[in-house]
């Protein structure tokens, strides 16, 4: 259970692998339920493989991280499908299921979290789809849908268990600028209605207009706004 007092991420002396390698160290920083909070560095830095230890699909080996009330560095195998439930993931690749309709695709994962009563999933289906402008989408197939919608689709699918916190990994990376500012709206639509963000990005122009806490990976550690001065120079992102 995540008390109203306690973030929904905190991290601590974290140690981030991948494989052998120790791509991140040190780690400490925590983010506030209603937090909105960029994560940027160069391409290699370590974005990634925090976001996926967050997530527990990366180990968390060395150091503590609790993540919605769940602690990551003891989780089990079979406990990480709960704390799934209340993470909203999103993938700059969609990963929407090509033979199956959007509504399918979100009754697979209402399903797979639990959900039970056909009712119930089918009004939360619509209700996901309305709030992120796409409620005549449901008998739709993904490739009959824009870049866009498709990441829209990716964003209400997140939203089903109505997550403490979305974790969003370049979110706007594939698509032009101006759906890309249709795709950040909404996010901080989301945010206004309390859920966290956590937003991988490249985009610098998103950080130039968004005065928004910025973590940074660079050299093997996590930089944070709110302690030091970050650069946001050129290529740095």
């Amino acid at each position: 259970m995540v008390f109203s007092n306690e973030p929904v991420v905190k991290v601590q002396g974290a140690c981030i692998f991948q494989g052998i390698n120790t791509i991140l160290k040190d780690v400490n920083f925590s983010i506030e339920k209603d937090e909105f909070v960029f994560l940027i560095g160069r391409t290699g830095s370590g974005k990634s493989s925090l976001l996926k230890t967050l997530y527990a699909d990366l180990p968390l080996i060395m150091g503590e991280a609790r993540v919605a009330g769940f602690s990551i560095e003891k989780i089990k195998k079979k406990e990480v499908p709960f704390l799934r439930r209340k993470l909203g993931i999103v993938f700059q690749d969609f990963q929407l299921f090509p033979d199956r309709t959007v509504s399918e695709n979100l009754y697979f994962v209402l399903r797979a979290t639990g959900w039970k009563d056909k009712l119930k999933m089918k009004n939360r289906m619509i209700e996901v789809l309305m709030g992120v402008g796409l409620g005549g989408a449901a008998t739709k197939m993904p490739h009959q849908l824009s870049g866009g919608e498709q990441q829209r689709v990716v964003i209400a699918r997140a939203l089903l268990n109505e997550p403490s916190i979305l974790l969003a990994d370049e979110p706007t990376g594939n698509l032009d600028p101006e759906v890309s500012d249709g795709i950040f709206n909404l996010f901080q639509e989301i945010n206004k209605k309390g859920t966290a963000i956590l937003m991988a990005t490249h985009n610098y122009d998103l950080l130039k207009k968004h005065p928004y806490r910025i973590l940074k990976c660079e050299k093997g550690q996590v930089l944070d706004s709110k302690l030091t001065t970050i650069s946001l120079g050129g290529s740095g992102l």
